[in-house]
């Protein structure tokens, strides 16, 4: 019965894209480790930090994706909780450390010793369990977005006033993070990490752990986020997108659905910055930066929004055309970010997933078509069908009127 129902709330792409993930994290960290540089298949160390930090990326655009492509809600703060996911992370990093920082201090960072802190802040305390700090990582967003969103919901802020909303509450936290006083580390963050779970953070068998670790979360975010969405409530989410206020008059709470959907999507989104942090090995501020939110809003519009995997695939080719651009020609960047969400646009609303769904539409209904279609003569009623998208073949014709 569990096999039947998994099998009824996934579709093929799922499934395929689980599979894929599952063997990247098989692949991946053993070519890496058991063949030595310069043998044919041989992944460099940091190729596979690179692809982790794309996977974690990959994370939180589709965490964007369920509540912008299925629940129509658009967040421009999605940033935000991918950084305090890191900023967990972080923080657990930090206190793995302990007398082999440049102060020597067993308890406090560096950055603590050196603003004079006298003790530990308490929201410090029990970071030093890994346990611990992964119950934050879940709990901080979802907590934040819990509160942010009944607000918001309950209040029927819709629309472009939602977005700008979200974009204003990681405005605030990027200005209080960069305080020295908050205790974070101010404009310079959490860096210089040592040891996670008792192992050394840059070593070789370490990074490839991260990278597994990474995918095999994407493979679980997109096993849940397709049980959600191909469920009933996942269809209520579909309606409220296309038609809010019927689904309202319907009798549906509206509000409980869309506080659901932000909730979940901002834990999968703090899971995904927490996986971020020890392959790129810093935290600071600057992922708080609202323009960072509205680069996860570009990635799942170029891939496909209100898809499983689109997000995942724009997120992984716009981020390998940005370390591209950036080391090759990094001041036309932006630029072409820009040029890039604008032809997208303009010319592929349904983005990359959506133009191969057209092209393949396209190309079934050609092989179908009886090879002399085009020769014969059609009449006013099967052109006006054609153009309505239905099969004239399938049309009753009534019998004229005897004269």
């Amino acid at each position: 019965m569990l096999t039947q129902a998994l099998f009824r709330a996934l579709d093929t792409k799922a499934w395929w894209l689980i599979g894929i993930l599952i063997a990247a994290a098989i692949l991946v960290p053993a070519s890496n480790l058991l063949l030595s540089p310069g043998q044919f298949g041989y992944v460099p160390t940091y190729l596979v930090s690179l692809f982790g930090k794309y996977l974690s990326y990959a994370m939180l655009a589709l965490a964007l994706d369920l509540v912008w492509g299925y629940c129509g809600i658009l967040s421009l703060g999605h940033g935000a909780f991918f950084a305090l996911g890191g900023y967990g992370m972080g923080m657990y990093l930090m206190r793995q450390i302990g007398p082999r920082g440049v102060y020597g201090n067993p308890v406090l960072p560096d950055f603590m010793v050196f603003l004079n802190y006298k003790e530990l802040p308490w929201y410090w305390l029990g970071f030093d369990n890994f346990w611990f700090a992964m119950l934050m990582v879940i709990l901080v967003p979802g907590i934040l977005a819990f509160i942010f969103g009944f607000l918001a919901f309950r209040s029927r802020v819709t629309g472009v006033y939602l977005s700008i909303i979200t974009q204003a509450m990681t405005f605030a936290l990027l200005l209080a993070f960069f305080r020295n006083d908050m205790g974070f580390g101010g404009n310079n963050g959490l860096t210089d990490f040592k040891d996670i779970l008792g192992q050394p953070i840059a070593a070789q068998t370490t990074r490839a752990s991260l990278f597994a670790a990474t995918a095999i979360a994407l493979a679980l975010s997109i096993f849940v986020c397709s049980m959600i969405v191909n469920s009933k409530l996942g269809k209520v989410m579909v309606a409220i997108r296309d038609a809010e206020s019927r689904t309202r008059f319907l009798g549906y709470r509206v509000e409980y659905v869309k506080l659901f959907a932000f909730t979940a999507s901002a834990i999968m989104a703090g899971i995904a910055g927490a996986l971020y942090v020890p392959q790129v090995g810093i935290i600071n501020p600057s992922e708080f930066e609202p323009s960072n939110s509205i680069e996860v809003v570009i990635w799942t519009a170029v891939g496909g929004r209100g898809t499983i995997i689109g997000p995942i695939i724009g997120a992984i080719l716009v981020n390998m055309g940005k370390s591209y651009f950036t080391s090759a020609l990094p001041e036309f960047w932006l630029f072409a970010l820009g040029a890039l969400f604008v032809f997208v646009t303009l010319f592929m609303p349904k983005g990359i997933v959506g133009l191969i769904g057209q092209w393949r539409t396209m190309t079934t209904k050609r092989e179908q078509a009886p090879p002399n279609a085009a020769l014969q003569p059609s009449s006013p009623e099967t052109s006006q069908a054609a153009e309505r998208g239905e099969d004239p073949s399938t049309m009753l014709v009534e019998p004229k009127p005897a004269e």
